[in-house]
């Protein structure tokens, strides 16, 4: 069994999740190049591909590809586009292509493909498996691979395709090519899902639905919520109440520094903030009742890769290092 204390022991798919704006796709990013760095091989495969993610990863970005491009030392990425997933697929069942290509290309069969419910999802899951099962030589082509999965609002519906589909085909290929797909799913020892929340009332909110919903639903595991962008408390632990002593100074004067008034209602806010913060850590710990990785609020956001790294090893830490 995995060790609860170490959630990325073996695991070869990390699914990452969340609410829009909450940075999942920073944390995808990050987990890469922490895992990289630890020398595993791995592959960030984008499903709604963000455009930062190459800048995100090396530093030399180019556009997202179908086929898993190089972005820096142990990482690759590639965004999954479903057409071209599905011509793969239906290439590899018919054993040609030239056959496939030209229907997919009819506009009439791609919008009656676009009207369609679920094949989109599933025919993105089963390229996430047969890039899970590719090998190169007597090794995996990748030991991990980390997706940037769909927001919260949709990510449910996404990894819940294979088992609706499961239920309602009785026999045949698709069958059998989509049990493998939920059984990776499934796979408590394999795949990891990994809701990434901020410390703020309608994401915190929105995670404990979440996570309630996939355990109600799903077979996938969840050990660890990544808050993201939290504010550390401004002063030593030892002056807590640093701003109201700086308020104490009245009309003071600090030489080239505003007056002690305004350094203590900003010294406030960030107390505050912080406060807030570590609230909703809280909440989101004791409705879920699992643990949270915190990662910092990053004042310069993210610029490339050396800002992503300033969270890579946070995040590594809190979901316990990889051997």
């Amino acid at each position: 069994m995995t060790d609860p204390a170490r959630p990325l022991e073996r695991r070869r798919l990390v699914i990452v999740t969340g609410k829009g704006g909450t940075g999942k796709t920073a944390v995808a990013a990050a987990l890469a190049l922490g895992a990289a760095a630890r020398g595993k091989r791995v592959l960030v495969a984008a499903v709604d591909p963000d455009a930062r993610l190459a800048a995100l990863l090396g530093p030399r970005p180019a556009p997202l590809t179908y086929e898993p491009a190089f972005a820096r030392e142990n990482v690759w990425v590639s965004h999954i586009e479903p057409f071209e997933a599905l011509g793969e697929y239906l290439g590899l069942q018919l054993g040609t292509r030239r056959l496939v290509d030209p229907v997919l290309r009819q506009r009439g069969f791609r919008q009656l493909l676009l009207a369609s419910p679920g094949w989109r999802e599933l025919i993105t899951l089963g390229k996430v498996w047969h890039l899970e099962q590719s090998m190169e030589g007597r090794r995996p082509r990748f030991d991990l691979i980390v997706v940037d999965a769909p927001a919260t609002g949709h990510s449910l519906t996404f990894l819940d395709v294979p088992r609706v589909v499961v239920s309602a085909v009785r026999a045949g290929p698709l069958r059998h090519h989509t049990e493998r797909v939920e059984a990776l799913i499934e796979d408590r020892e394999r795949t990891l899902l990994l809701p990434v929340a901020l410390a703020e009332e309608l994401p915190a909110r929105e995670t404990v639905e979440l996570v309630t919903r996939a355990r109600d639903q799903l077979g996938v595991a969840i050990e660890r919520i990544v808050v993201n962008a939290v504010h550390e408390p401004p002063y030593p632990a030892d002056l807590p109440d640093l701003d109201e002593r700086i308020a104490a100074l009245g009309d003071t004067a600090l030489g080239a520094l505003p007056p002690p008034h305004a350094l203590a209602a900003c010294g406030a806010a960030m107390r505050a903030r912080a406060d807030l913060n570590r609230h909703h850590v809280a909440q989101i710990e004791r409705e879920t009742g699992l643990p949270t990785v915190s990662l910092p609020y990053l004042r310069d956001g993210l610029r490339g890769p050396d800002d992503v790294a300033q969270l890579a090893e946070p995040l590594l830490a809190g979901l316990g290092a990889m051997e």
